[in-house]
């Protein structure tokens, strides 16, 4: 396995362009399925996440090229509605399979995913709106067998115990174009990454109304033919840059984002005091010299409320704070794995049910120490406290990052981090210990 060694204590100074939305790209790639024509998807970021799915798309017959190292061809004339578990069961966004499946074959047959490390993440409401659309279902042999071979348009309340799904939006508004009439999809998700989906349904042909609302009208049976698209940019990898900007007291110019997507990002921003701004073509200017920012309370909410992908890269930011902080984890209420290897490093959190109480401090430097990733975000976060930390940092399993990141580490190299990759099997326990200590 892979490790990071990060030595801290560097100004980020320069310019960086994000890669395109992976949460955006899962769901897309999978609508590639609802035609039998050819498909180009341009802006996909080269991620492990985004390869396992060309994997998946090949195993159910779809022909993936790859045109360039960010552009994909996709053509499905002959597939079949069924994915097994060795294709799916590292990637719980392999469940978008069914929704394409259903709204072109009326037939889903698909492995159901495993676990995740954040906590439950049930795909009850998914199945709520297929059985709404008529579909039979059942769970055989550890698949989800879906039969919606005569589904019928009706309306379709999507809202959870956490707000709106939204992959869960995203399959059931596929399923819905199979439909007989007019669905109508109530507490629908409205992330950018939904609009980026329903604008690429659209060029297939779909019919699909209330696009960015959490109400969404879908005229079912339309024919779908093939288009070009171009994923967003990663709203969550620049929100990322952000943080490390004003952590390591730099300046830097991000560009490649999706203008107008981070309202409640910039608010929290400006109520901390941070000298961010974002210009009418996405690009984004974070200058953290002669800044002193506050303590500030974060719940993380569906959007448009801050998002539960930046909440561990903010606890981070919040630590080197002067006062006291409170984020609140209102989606995935586990999703604090972070915290532990934080106050390893000497961060004062404390652990409240799904509340992180942060006892911020711009005097008391973070240290350096060997670090689990356990996640995605959680991962980022740490290189985040790696960044500003004393002495050496080393992140086992950053795997994680690699699902998420496209070229994190040489980004950060070029706006001046001193972090390099090595292979865990060459780093000795002595030398571990030392870089440690």
């Amino acid at each position: 396995m892979e490790i990071a060694r990060i030595i801290g204590g560097r100004e980020l100074h320069g310019e960086v362009f994000v890669s395109g939305s992976k949460n955006a790209s899962l769901p897309i790639l999978a609508a590639c399925l609802l035609t039998s024509e050819e498909c180009i998807v341009e802006n996909v970021p080269d991620l492990s996440d985004i390869r396992l799915m060309v994997d998946i798309l090949r195993n159910v017959g779809a022909i993936v090229e790859y045109v360039d190292a960010h552009t994909l061809r996709i053509c499905a004339a002959d597939i079949t509605p069924r994915a097994p578990y060795d294709a799916v069961k590292q990637m719980r966004a392999s469940v978008c399979l069914m929704g394409a499946f259903l709204g072109r074959m009326g037939h889903s047959s698909v492995s159901l995913p495993g676990g995740c490390v954040i906590g439950q993440r049930p795909i009850d409401l998914h199945i709520k709106g297929f059985k709404k659309l008529g579909c039979a279902v059942d769970i055989q042999n550890g698949y989800l067998e879906v039969k919606g071979g005569n589904m019928i348009g009706t309306h379709i309340f999507l809202g959870g115990r956490y707000g709106s799904t939204v992959t869960g939006t995203a399959n059931v508004l596929m399923a819905a174009l199979g439909a007989r009439g007019v669905t109508v999809i109530e507490s629908a998700a409205c992330e950018p990454e939904i609009i980026d989906l329903c604008l690429f349904l659209r060029k297939q042909g779909a019919a699909i109304g209330g696009i960015g609302t959490n109400t969404l009208t879908i005229v079912g049976q339309r024919k779908l033919h093939g288009c070009r698209h171009r994923i967003i940019g990663d709203r969550i990898e620049a929100g990322t840059f952000i943080c490390a900007g004003l952590m390591t007291k730099g300046c830097i110019t991000i560009r490649g984002n999706t203008p107008k997507v981070g309202g409640a990002v910039y608010d929290k921003l400006e109520e901390m005091g941070a000298n961010v701004k974002e210009f009418e073509d996405g690009t984004i200017v974070v200058d953290s010299k002669k800044q002193k920012l506050r303590s500030a309370e974060i719940i993380t909410l569906p959007y448009p409320g801050f998002p539960t992908d930046l909440q561990a890269q903010f606890c981070t930011l919040l630590s080197c704070i002067d006062g006291i902080s409170v984020v609140s984890e209102r989606i995935y209420p586990g999703r604090f794995m972070h915290i532990p290897e934080l106050n390893r490093m000497g961060a004062d959190i404390m652990l409240e049910e799904s509340h992180a109480i942060i006892h911020g401090s711009s005097k008391r430097k973070l240290t350096g120490t060997q670090l689990m990733a356990s996640d995605l975000r959680a991962s980022a976060a740490l290189y985040l406290a790696g960044l500003c930390a004393e002495n050496e940092t080393l992140i086992h399993r950053v795997y994680h990052l690699d699902r998420g990141y496209e070229q994190f580490e040489e980004k950060l190299c070029n706006l001046g981090a001193n972090i390099e990759r090595l292979q865990e099997a060459n780093l000795t326990k002595e030398e571990g210990l030392q870089r440690a200590s």
